[in-house]
């Protein structure tokens, strides 16, 4: 299932299979399709055509809407998207735990008012095995508390002892699950997620126990959620040698160029945020020189593409001044492209960085872009 190809120093360059890809080159970012497509206008096809590997959609919102019955009934979510590769599903964690006004945690699971009409809906580790199992993903989350940073000691603490005891569950229910005959993707894989805010004791605890059961992967969640860029790191570095070796690190909802050169930095072999889809619909695209804000007027009259230095479909057919004139005329096109290339960006990123710790010239790699590529231009 993963297999680690090559190391340089921590970062690993690794292969990865499941059931709907035998040949996922790690380290891999994931393309967020929350609700079953990329917000910006991108199809199944544009995503192979960006170089997507992987595709992550939402458990919360696909429950919500359309209902994961129905996604079951038509075929599952690759059917449905017409999508055949790797899709990873994560368990609605997150969105039912940022709903802090709106929801109540007990051992049973979390009571919740849903975002759209306000209908009470209760999800516990059982209910987000299901409603993963109907969505047939390649790779489902285990059901989590994500506590926002900085959070008290004591609150983390009990978090932590509660999210474990969910993973317990969340396994016994997948494997269930998996056995049944009319499950739609047996093949399915589960993945461990650690917790402990910002807690270095915590952190070490959680992964020890958590790699204690037999997950095919584990996450590192509850970063990116207030803590510095600095904690972040510092986390990392304090958690992953605890991490098991044979299975895929993936760090969850993170996130800046430099924070993924930055984490494969650390040994983090999956990725997936939001920001670069999002940042691309305000017109923040990024470039190998930095990130540019493509409405500035200094581009008015630019003939050039994006990024000279990149090849995706936007920069090989249209101009920087036509792109900026998109935006301004508030033409759907201008997120469409942008997308495009924030996330063809992100791809070919993860492709650079694999091909350079196969040349043994990732500490270079990452000396030359890891600050360059969050700048401004």
């Amino acid at each position: 299932m993963f297999e680690v190809l090559k190391t340089e120093g921590l970062a690993r360059r690794g292969r990865f299979s499941c059931a709907h890809g035998e040949e996922v080159q790690t380290p891999v970012f994931m393309n967020v399709g929350t609700q079953g497509a990329i917000k910006g206008g991108l199809s199944a096809y544009d995503l192979r055509q960006i170089g997507c590997q992987i595709e992550l959609s939402n458990t919360y919102h696909l429950h919500l809407r359309p209902g994961d019955d129905v996604v079951r009934q038509l075929g599952g979510l690759h059917a449905m998207m017409c999508w055949d590769g790797p899709i990873l599903t994560d368990s609605g964690g997150f969105q039912v735990f940022s709903l802090a006004s709106l929801r109540k945690i007990k051992e049973e699971g979390v009571t919740f008012a849903s975002h759209l009409d306000g209908q009470r809906i209760f999800m516990g580790p059982e209910e987000s095995m299901r409603i993963q199992a109907n969505l047939g993903s390649d790779i489902a989350m285990a059901f989590d508390e994500c506590v926002e940073n900085p959070a008290p000691y004591e609150y983390v603490r009990q978090s932590c002892q509660r999210t474990l005891r969910w993973l317990h569950r969340c396994k016994a229910e997948h494997d269930r699950l998996c056995a049944q005959p009319d499950c739609l993707n047996p093949g399915q894989l589960l993945f461990g997620i650690n917790q402990g805010g910002t807690y270095d004791d915590l952190r070490v605890w959680h992964m020890d126990e958590i790699s204690k059961i037999d997950c095919d992967g584990f996450a590192i969640g509850g970063l990116a959620v207030g803590e510095s860029t600095e904690t972040m790191y510092h986390i990392l570095d304090v958690v992953l040698p605890h991490a098991p070796t044979d299975k895929p690190r993936y760090l969850m909802g993170v996130g800046t160029p430099s924070n993924i050169i930055e984490g494969v930095a650390r040994g983090i072999d999956f990725f997936d945020c939001v920001m670069p889809a999002r940042n691309a619909r305000h017109g923040r695209l990024f470039t190998w020189r930095g990130a540019m804000n493509i409405k500035n007027e200094k581009y008015k009259l630019d003939t050039l593409p994006i990024d000279p230095e990149c090849d995706c479909p936007v920069c090989r057919t249209y101009s920087r001044a036509y792109l900026r004139h998109l935006f301004k005329a508030e033409e759907m096109l201008a997120m469409r492209l942008a997308v495009m290339h924030n996330l063809y960006f992100y791809n070919r990123l993860m492709g650079r960085i694999r091909e350079a710790i196969d040349a043994g010239s990732f500490a270079d790699f990452r000396a030359e872009y890891s600050d360059r590529l969050d700048r401004k231009i």
